[in-house]
């Protein structure tokens, strides 16, 4: 018998009011069909049945996930890449977890250090933006660079590790999640630079990648990013996104031009706050994580551009003049010789900047603040940065844009760190410092390692960044936008198109100076070539000395051994100090060409290196006649005979 739901109901409603009996006649059904009604209603469903639907869409996913690791779906965002040898990076891929439209990918510094840390290792972790990176003479020409430099020529006898996990365009949100990775890491010390991008870097309140101002769900996010299933959604949107739209050219101009969503941000307004805001909040987190491990941490405060760095945006504020105005009567001080009211009104001009590419002062009292808070040192690095400059107010002596330092400005910042870090005693305590402090700086910024390559590289993307938005208007940029970089950059020789390859993305900066390398190699240049080659194994360590470089290179087929003649080894040996091999190489040479002048002139050196005079002088003797001329010749032959003569009283 089929009866309708509706007199089911009524059949329950009444249960408790009448009989079975009574439900029956009321109904005209039959009594065990009531009673299976009533009975079938009190009836519990198994609890799988509750479940089931629960864990089904959570079985879904783990099963997802699991097929998406096998097939490797996306980008893998672990914190550390092996390479080998027991030595690892940061994940070159880790910025595309901050940037997912892709626009944009910062690059790293690729700092190796080893997956098990050594007992005499002093490792070091340096967080910050796009000026702890070094831009734009990344990766040789950071204040980490020169802490690394430092630290090896004071303490050779410990494993020394600077990682520097700086990136472009990045702010306190990446910080934030790198930092469990780093603390794991087991670091003798942090070294935070970073404020410049909270506004305009990722996730931050007025970027194109940004999600809004709530940090829960920020965080949220950068949780969920760690699953190849969040990339997968978010593929999908943007390609059922681009369905809708036009096709897109690639985006031309710098980062500068791509990341900002809001050009106006004025002083005291409700997104200047909410990035003010972020920023403690942040940074806060980051400081009770740290000193929750007990890993001693130095914050440096933020420097710009003040004297020599218009406002890029200036509009009505409330309750102040126009940032240009500020400017204007700033220089007027300064022409008057007022430098205490020019720098207060450079920094007010500063802070009136709709466009927060600078970071406000506002942003140095919360460092300063957050020190005291958690007994964390702060370098002064504006006050540094002030009293190195004319009339005590920085601009671009120290600047090459409106906040990078130029290779100077990064040393002095590496040398303000090192000085507080010997202040607090952060310092490796396992070994004794080699040389008086009084000249470790000198020393460090002698043995420097930087190229002429990397300055010209460094130098032109300035010249790129300021060809472009907010430097220039959009109808200026005609240079940059049709990418004429021949007419923009002008290179002059080899090794200024060998920059702009770089620049153009046609050649990464390893091959940059193995070519560079090349190049001095086949104008017989050793003293340069050997500069390269050292510059390279020193930003890739695992390649240990010359010879590890040579084969490292070779097998990448980026290597044409035929360019190793016995002279070029032979001189080769000579800088490096190895006598032994110089004269082998250098007299194999030598019977090939008898006449090389070079060749014997070398030799002779070689020969006189290891106190041989008498076949030094006949070398030397068999240069001059047949080049009378030759460069250091005649100088060499009197430092023999001075020696000769020296030898025998």
């Amino acid at each position: 018998m089929k009866i309708s739901k509706e007199i089911k109901n009524q059949i329950l409603a009444d249960k408790d009011k009448l009989s079975i009996n009574e439900i029956s006649k009321k109904y005209n059904l039959p009594r065990i069909e009531v009673k299976k009604i009533i009975t079938d209603a009190g009836k519990k469903a198994p609890k799988w049945f509750y479940v089931v639907p629960v864990l089904l869409p959570v079985i879904f996913l783990i099963l997802l996930e699991v097929i998406l690791r096998i097939t490797n779906y996306g980008y893998n965002f672990n914190q550390w890449k092996s390479i080998g040898e027991g030595k690892q990076v940061l994940n070159s891929n880790i910025g595309r977890k901050y940037f997912p439209s892709g626009a944009f990918v910062p690059t790293t510094s690729e700092d190796e250090f080893d997956i098990h840390k050594k007992p005499d290792a002093f490792r070091v972790f340096v967080l910050g933006e796009s000026s702890a990176e070094g831009f734009p003479f990344s990766p040789m020409g950071s204040f980490a660079r020169y802490i690394r430099k430092r630290l090896e020529l004071v303490y050779p006898k410990t494993t020394i590790e600077v990682i520097n996990l700086g990136m472009t365009a990045i702010n306190s949100y990446t910080l934030l999640d790198l930092l469990p990775g780093v603390l794991k890491q087991k670091p003798d010390l942090i070294l935070i630079y970073t404020g410049h991008n909270e506004y305009y870097g990722a996730l931050g309140v007025g970027s194109v990648e940004s999600f809004g101002s709530s940090r829960t769900l920020i965080r949220l996010i950068l949780y969920l990013d760690r699953f190849k299933t969040t990339q997968l959604v978010r593929n999908t949107i943007h390609w059922v996104m681009s369905l809708f739209s036009s096709k897109n050219k690639a985006e031309a101009g710098t980062i500068m031009s791509r990341i900002v969503k809001d050009k106006y941000i004025l002083l005291n307004s409700k997104v200047y706050n909410e990035g003010i805001q972020q920023f403690k909040e942040n940074m806060t987190d980051i400081l009770k994580m740290i000193k929750g491990k007990g890993v001693p941490v130095i914050l440096g405060s933020l420097v710009s551009n003040l004297r020599d760095q218009k406002p890029f945006i200036s509009v009505p504020t409330p309750g102040y003049q126009t940032a240009d105005q500020v400017y204007d009567e700033a220089e007027s001080a300064l022409k008057d010789k007022k430098f205490t009211i020019a720098d207060s009104l450079f920094l007010l001009a500063k802070d009136l900047d709709a466009l927060r590419f600078r970071a406000p002062e506002k942003i140095n009292t919360v460092i300063d603040n957050l020190g005291k808070e958690f007994n964390a040192p702060v370098v002064p690095i504006d006050s540094i940065f002030d009293s190195a400059s004319p009339d005590g107010i920085v601009g671009d002596n120290l600047i090459v844009d409106h906040l990078h330092p130029n290779l100077k400005g990064y040393e002095l910042m590496g040398q303000a760190f090192y000085n507080c870090m010997e202040k607090n005693g952060d310092l490796p305590k396992k070994e004794k410092a080699k040389i008086p402090f009084s000249e470790q700086d000198s020393l460090t910024r002698a043995n420097f390692m930087f190229t002429k390559l990397d300055s010209i590289i460094g130098n032109d993307g300035i010249t790129i960044l300021k060809d472009n938005w907010p430097y220039k208007k959009s109808k200026e940029m005609s240079k940059f936008q049709q990418k004429d970089f021949d007419n923009l950059l002008q290179p002059k020789d080899f090794i200024d198109s060998l920059a702009m390859f770089k620049i153009e993305d046609k050649v990464s900066w390893a091959d940059a100076h193995l070519i560079g390398a090349t190049y001095y190699l086949r104008r017989d240049d050793i003293k340069e070539y050997l500069k390269y080659m050292n510059v390279l194994i020193y930003q890739y360590p695992g390649l240990k000395d010359l010879d590890g470089a040579l084969r490292y290179f070779y097998e990448k087929n980026e290597l044409n051994l035929a360019d190793y003649t016995p002279k070029r080894d032979g001189l080769m040996a000579l800088y490096i100090g190895n006598f032994d091999n110089a004269i082998k190489y250098l007299t194999e040479a030598n019977k090939s060409d008898p006449k090389d002048s070079s060749v014997l002139y070398n030799l002779s050196l070689a020969y006189s290196k290891k106190k041989d005079f008498k076949t030094a002088l006949e070398l030397v003797n068999k240069c001059l006649i047949i080049d009378p001329k030759y460069p250091e010749a005649n100088d060499l032959k009197r430092k023999i005979l001075n020696q000769v003569k020296a030898s025998t009283k």
